[in-house]
């Protein structure tokens, strides 16, 4: 059997955060489960729930797993795949669904909100399923002798999702609906990216370069936008940081391999 094959039962996980959605959406618990959890996280720091949300956002999670370019370049392409299936489902979705957010139908000030008030396309949450699409494809990118340590991507990906409820932006039932969709997202991705050839992957070869040149469109997003949230201002410094050392050392590598042909 395939050392990156993907098990038959991983391809079902994501109908159980999606039947619960189902059922809080039409067991009439959206707004106790949303304000429940609103409320809970309000027990720990704002920077915290904003920096959590960074991660689910392409260009925060791209910049900080950008460094896979020099060590690991299948997981990196792995994680770019799934985060293009996500970016490419989400807003179709949210536009054909075209449900109101919390701030469309709960009263100002019943509920704790960080930054702008968000009223529309509620479901899924894109946050969430661009966290767990890239923690999905790059948990499925390597051997499966190698991936229990990666498990711990899901967790920071859960956490994703729990800041979009932080933040007042999304409810409960959007986080889970994203993390579905987002654990298929990943495996399309993973089988992608597992059907690269070995000799593709060398940083001479064209597909790493179109990867670093996505780095400098990155720097440019970085640097021109804000990421979701004034408080993520600190990582998008970090992310220019982890980006520019990143394209240096490859630039190295470029150079290297020159000289030896």
């Amino acid at each position: 059997m395939n050392k990156n094959a993907i098990p038959t039962f991983a391809w079902f996980v994501p109908l159980v955060p999606l039947t619960l959605a189902g059922i809080i959406y039409f067991g009439e618990f959206q707004s106790s489960s949303f304000l429940f959890i609103n409320q809970l996280t309000q027990q720990l720091p704002d920077n915290l729930w904003t920096w959590l949300t960074f991660f689910g956002n392409g260009w925060g999670v791209f910049a900080f797993a950008f460094p896979l370019l020099l060590i690991a370049p299948r997981m990196l392409s792995a994680g770019i795949f799934s985060g293009a299936l996500a970016g490419l489902i989400s807003t179709p979705l949210k536009t054909f669904f075209s449900l109101p957010r919390p701030g469309g139908v709960l009263t100002e000030g019943s509920f704790y909100r960080i930054g702008d008030i968000l009223l529309h396309k509620a479901l899924p949450s894109g946050h969430t399923l661009t966290a767990f699409a890239v923690a999905t494809g790059l948990y499925f990118s390597v051997n499966k002798g190698k991936r229990k340590p990666l498990l711990v991507l899901f967790v920071l990906a859960a956490l994703v999702g729990l800041s979009r409820n932080a933040v007042g932006a999304h409810w409960f039932t959007d986080v889970l609906a994203g993390a579905g969709l987002g654990i298929w997202c990943g495996m399309f991705g993973a089988l992608l990216a597992n059907l690269l050839p070995e000799a593709t992957l060398k940083p001479n070869k064209i597909w790493p370069r179109l990867i670093a040149i996505s780095g400098l469109v990155s720097i440019y997003a970085h640097i021109t936008q804000v990421m979701d949230l004034e408080l993520n201002q600190p990582l998008q410094y970090a992310s220019i940081a982890v980006l520019i050392t990143t394209l240096i050392f490859f630039g190295k590598a470029q150079l290297s391999r020159s000289r030896t042909l």
